[in-house]
């Protein structure tokens, strides 16, 4: 894991060049505490920040091959990259370093833009190739490592982060409104779009051909799922979960695979302790295992996570997360971000990578992608209630399944059939819609959009969020089953936008730790898409295949518990106890006014009524929108144009 920039163009002197590239690679010192290096050559340069992990004596980089032709800066890391070596090999290539940095070197040169198709990885690598005259710029296929990109004076400048740009002289801080309509609908905006107007972000599962012709982008890769009318694996369901284990426990292992220790997050639920499971036999030296836990009943997982650890015998630390440690990083939360966010989920992950940095770890896996990939998350049980309902529009009954969906949220147990059916759509909704799973979550997150200013939804008028996720899907999507549209929506956009992103690579890296994730690999995923939506979800028991493959590694409590999804307090951990000065600055009606983008009058009502912790789910969102967004302001676009180009992230570093 690294941090990656350069840029394509004649435009500018060697030494501006090498200076240029310094600024932007010390705005990225947090990925890559380790090393850093510089390359420069006739129209093009990279540059790079170096997390040791992978030859850590001779991985330096950027790195090129012995005759200077080829020239990389990559950023993540390649799993398989052992079995290719060899392979390579046999083929005569001969190797000077045991990075495996040198293995996407070599097998571009054998293949071109192709050799993306053999790697197995997280990864965002920009290649220079001098005898083609052309830069290859490429992204993993989930969307674990992010790179951004912008075209500016007949040159493109690209990077692991947004900051790094902004020391490109005339690269300029600017919200892009359509990005913050999408945060307040999606919770993220939609790849190529960022906050910052210009900037834009490589999609997953894509490259990019920069040459004298400008600037080619193609996807090379896609989740994909069979017709509905398909015929599905026949195979027993016994067979079918003894190959997930195996491909599962291949992923775990070659993720095992590092010069430094490898430990574990683990959150208490079943993909954790699955994961914790499976690679605590390849950790020579004993598993060491991170966990966070909360003073709140309702977030706090702490009596399964320590379960886990005696059931593993395992060498565990917690982080202790209350409202004060929440408020208190918050600001640090979103310069890394670099884009708002409705939930204040990240921060006790930001805490957490500290944590284990400071503990001396560079490597956790973590179970992020088995509810996306197994059907896990409550929506996908949602969107099946909502169905039955709209076969019986009258039925009183079958509003009242919602119930048994979110056992978490004492509230909803409360409200009346009628209430909850008016809420999840139930008995209205239109099944055709591609959409359909998810337009309840886009409504309820759209609510906030209330506490918009007249000026943005003046800007707005007539455009809709969702049409930028409608014109993404692919050609095939309308001939899925329901639930495998689901999980193509919650697997391309919410994953990598959010979860992989704000909650994941931000906030890991912000403290130079690499996050790893097997269920992510590329070829158990393929294998999912292709299992019977049945066998996934089985009834309302999510996840139904995976519990049976790896029935024999979890204690019962665990292995049967029911999804409990991680979340924070939102609101509440800015006025449970010491409210931050920030609070009241970036809410004072000059604060909004100046930004523009929020009603002054009607946000100072929020913030009264947040205060006196009497908020829903509605302002919840919009607390934390309202509060992210003129953080993001502040932090970005006012401090940027206050001192002409800089943007240094002193809080975070």
């Amino acid at each position: 894991m690294c941090g990656i920039l350069g840029y394509f163009g004649n435009g500018m002197v060697p030494a501006d060049a090498v200076s240029l590239l310094e600024q932007m690679a010390g705005s990225l010192q947090h990925r890559g505490p380790d090393e850093d290096g510089v390359f420069t050559s006739i129209g093009v340069g990279l540059g790079h920040r170096r997390l040791s992990i992978v030859g850590l004596v001779d991985g330096q980089q950027p790195m090129s091959n012995v005759d200077g032709s080829i020239s990389i800066s990559f950023n993540g890391e390649i799993f398989n990259h052992v079995e290719l070596r060899q392979s390579l090999e046999a083929k005569g290539h001969i190797f000077r370093t045991a990075s495996d940095t040198e293995v996407i070197i070599h097998l571009y040169q054998d293949m071109g833009p192709d050799c993306v198709y053999l790697l197995n990885g997280d990864f965002a690598f920009a290649i220079w190739d001098a005898t083609r005259q052309r830069m290859l710029i490429a992204r993993d296929r989930m969307g674990v490592r992010p790179v951004f990109y912008v075209e500016h004076s007949r040159m493109l400048f690209f990077a692991s982060e947004v900051k790094a740009l902004l020391k490109v002289p005339g690269v300029d801080a600017e919200i892009d409104p359509f990005a913050l309509d999408q945060v307040f609908t999606m919770w993220a905006p939609v790849p190529p779009r960022t906050m910052f107007k210009g900037v834009s972000e490589l999609p997953a599962g894509h490259l990019m051909i920069v040459d004298g012709n400008g600037v080619a982008i193609r996807r090379y890769w896609d989740v994909s799922f069979p017709d509905a009318d398909e015929k599905a694996d026949e195979r027993d369901e016994a067979d079918i979960a003894e190959e997930l284990l195996a491909l599962l426990d291949d992923a775990t292992a070659i993720r095992m695979r590092a010069d430094v220790p490898v430990g574990a997050y683990l959150s208490g639920g079943l993909d954790s302790s699955i994961t914790c499971a499976l690679a605590k036999p390849y950790a020579a030296a004993g598993l060491r295992t991170f966990s966070v836990t909360f003073d709140t009943a309702e977030h706090d997982e702490s009596y399964f996570q320590n379960e886990m650890v005696r059931a593993l015998g395992t060498r565990h630390s917690a982080v202790a997360c209350g409202p004060d440690q929440i408020a208190g990083v918050f600001p640090s939360v979103i310069a890394q971000t670099e884009k708002p966010v409705i939930r204040t989920a990240p921060a006790p992950l930001h805490l957490l990578s500290r944590h284990v940095r400071e503990e001396g770890m560079k490597v956790v896996l973590t179970g992020e992608g088995a509810d996306e990939v197994f059907a896990g998350y409550d929506i996908f049980k949602e969107a099946r209630v909502r169905s039955f309902c709209a076969k019986q529009p009258a039925s009183s009954r079958r509003p009242l399944l919602f119930r048994r969906l979110y056992p978490y949220l004492p509230g909803l147990s409360q409200q009346t059939p009628e209430a909850l059916a008016a809420f999840f759509g139930a008995g209205s909704a239109d099944m055709d819609d591609p959409l359909f799973s998810h337009r309840p979550r886009y409504r309820s997150t759209a609510a906030a959009k209330i506490f918009f200013s007249c000026d943005l939804k003046a800007r707005l008028a007539g455009y809709d969020a969702t049409d930028e996720v409608l014109s993404r899907l692919p050609r095939d999507f309308a001939r899925w089953h329901p639930q495998h549209r689901a999980q193509y929506l919650e697997t391309k956009f919410l994953l990598p936008d959010y979860i992989l992103s704000s909650q994941g690579d931000r906030m890991s890296m912000a403290h130079g730790v690499e996050g790893r994730f097997p269920f992510l690999d590329h070829r158990l995923v393929e294998f999912a898409s292709r299992i019977s939506p049945g066998m996934k979800l089985k009834g309302f028991v999510e996840k139904h295949i995976l519990r049976r493959a790896t029935a024999g590694l979890l204690p019962p409590s665990i292995g049967n518990r029911t999804k409990q999804p991680y979340r924070a307090p939102d609101s509440r951990s800015f006025f449970a106890g010491q409210e931050p000065a920030y609070v009241e600055r970036l809410f004072s009606p000059r604060a909004l006014q100046e930004t523009g983008l929020f009603n002054p009058v009607s946000a100072e009502k929020l913030l009264a009524k947040c205060r006196r912790q009497t908020d829903g789910f509605r302002d919840n969102t919009a607390f934390v929108g309202i509060l992210s967004t003129q953080l993001w302001n502040e932090t970005f676009v006012t401090r940027s144009a206050g001192d002409g180009s800089d943007c240094e992230m002193a809080a975070v570093i």
